[in-house]
């Protein structure tokens, strides 16, 4: 018997991004979120990103995003705040990726 605790065999960030990968190179990344986050956290994320396009679009107030999303000015500001932590080519590559989606699904 090992003295050491034994210790979960994922346990850094990058392995979960390695898997990720992997999926999405076997087309199996839909099915890979679909098992890993519940129908509430896929929305909480749906959420997420439209309060990055909408911060980032810069068109609506805190507040009116807040009502448009059905959510607390709290949440539209941990949103803003995580984006403060980003440099402004950061925040433009994924200004233009969430308006090619947008435009993608018209």
């Amino acid at each position: 018997m090992s003295s050491t605790p034994e210790t979960p065999d994922f346990t850094e960030w990058q392995q979960v991004l390695d898997i990720f990968r992997q999926a999405t190179d076997e087309q199996k990344d839909e099915l890979l979120l679909k098992l890993l986050l519940t129908p509430d956290e896929r929305s909480v994320l749906l959420t997420r990103i439209n309060i990055f396009h909408e911060l980032l679009n810069g068109e609506r107030s805190q507040r009116k995003i807040s009502e448009l999303l059905g959510v607390g000015v709290a949440t539209i500001t941990r949103g803003s705040n995580e984006l403060k932590h980003h440099d402004d080519s950061t925040k433009a590559w994924l200004s233009e990726l969430l308006k090619a989606q947008h435009v993608h699904q018209d």
